[in-house]
C-alpha cells in the first residue's frame, strides 16, 4: 500500500530558540517529496496559550493534533509524518497505537517529562510520556540512540518497562532487532528525531548532542526493522536549518533516512 507524506510545520511544541526554523526545515524537506503523495497540515500562526496546563503554547499544540488526526483518518495506508517539532508525534502515533505495534524512538532525548517535571514547559519533551499515559504500553517502546536524560526521565525508564538500546549497541542492528522482538509486536512505528544523529552529520539541529549515530548506520538500522516488520507509520522530526544553504547541505543525509523509511519491503 502506498505511503503518504504528511508535512506538519509545527514549532509551538519546541523550547528551542530556533523553534521558528522548524518551519523552514519542514518546507525544505517538503521540496524533495513527491507532490502527488504529500499533504500539508496547516499550523496556527499564533504561538498559543498555556491554558493553565503547564505546557507552553498548549492551545496551538492541541489544534495541530486535531488537524493532523483528521488528516490521517482520511488516508488509506501508512503515513510518514514530517515535522516540525516532536510534539507532532502525539497525533501520528495515536493514529496507529490501537494496532499491535512497537514504537522505536530514534532520538537523542527520551521526551518523557511530565508538565510537573519539565523545566521548559515545551511539549516536545513530553510527547512520549503523553502517549504512554494515554494508553501506549511502555513495554512496547524501544529507545534507540538516546543519550541525554533528565533525572526524572532516567527514573521513569528504570521503572516503566521501556527498553533502551544505547548508541554503543547500535553498530549492528542485532541489539535493536532483539529489543523489538522482545515486545512481541507485529508492526513497527519508527520515530526519528534528527538529533539522534551526531552533530558532525547534520547541522540543522535545535538540541544537538554529541556521540550520536552516523547517517549510514541509522539507515541500516531502519532497513533492518523494515526487513523484519511491516511499517505502521513513521515520523521525521526537528530539522531546524540556519539558512537555505545550510538546509541544502543537510538534505542528503535526511533524504537517505527518508529512503530507508520508504524503500519497498522485501517479499516474504
Amino acid at each position: 500500500m502506498a505511503l503518504t507524506f504528511v508535512v506538519v510545520p509545527q514549532w509551538q511544541g519546541s523550547g528551542s530558540s530556533r523553534a521558528m526554523q522548524l518551519v523552514d526545515g519542514a518546507e525544505a524537506i517538503r521540496g524533495d517529496l513527491p507532490s502527488t503523495a504529500t499533504r500539508v497540515v496547516e499550523v496556527p500562526l499564533e504561538a498559543g496559550d498555556g491554558e493553565g496546563s503547564g505546557i507552553e503554547r498548549w492551545s496551538s499544540v492541541r489544534v495541530v493534533r486535531e488537524r493532523l488526526t483528521d488528516q490521517l483518518a482520511r488516508l488509506d495506508g501508512p503515513a510518514l509524518t514530517v515535522g516540525g517539532d516532536c510534539g507532532v508525534e502525539w497525533a501520528a502515533v495515536e493514529h496507529v497505537a490501537h494496532r499491535d505495534i512497537a514504537l522505536v524512538w530514534f532520538d537523542a532525548h527520551p521526551d518523557l517529562n511530565s508538565p510537573a517535571e519539565s523545566t521548559s514547559g515545551a511539549f516536545h519533551g513530553m510527547v512520549l510520556r503523553t502517549l504512554i499515559e494515554r494508553g501506549l504500553p511502555a513495554d512496547r517502546v524501544v529507545l534507540a540512540g538516546t543519550r541525554s536524560f533528565d533525572d526524572a526521565e532516567s527514573e521513569y525508564v528504570a521503572t516503566s518497562g521501556i527498553r533502551h538500546v544505547p548508541v554503543s549497541d547500535l553498530t549492528t542492528p542485532d541489539a535493536l532487532v532483539a529489543a523489538v522482538e522482545a515486545t512481541g509486536a507485529r508492526e513497527v512505528y519508527v520515530h526519528v528525531d534528527l538529533d539522534v544523529l551526531d552533530p558532525e552529520e547534520i547541522t540543522g539541529l535545535s538540541h544537538p548532542e554529541p556521540f550520536g549515530l552516523d547517517g549510514s548506520t541509522l539507515a541500516t538500522l531502519i532497513g533492518a526493522l523494515r526487513d523484519r516488520w511491516p511499517l505502521a507509520g513513521a515520523g521525521l522530526m526537528e530539522f531546524a536549518p540556519a539558512s537555505p544553504a545550510a538546509a541544502n547541505d543537510d538534505l542528503p543525509v535526511i533524504l537517505r533516512v527518508i529512503g530507508a523509511l520508504t524503500a519497498p519491503r522485501p517479499a516474504p
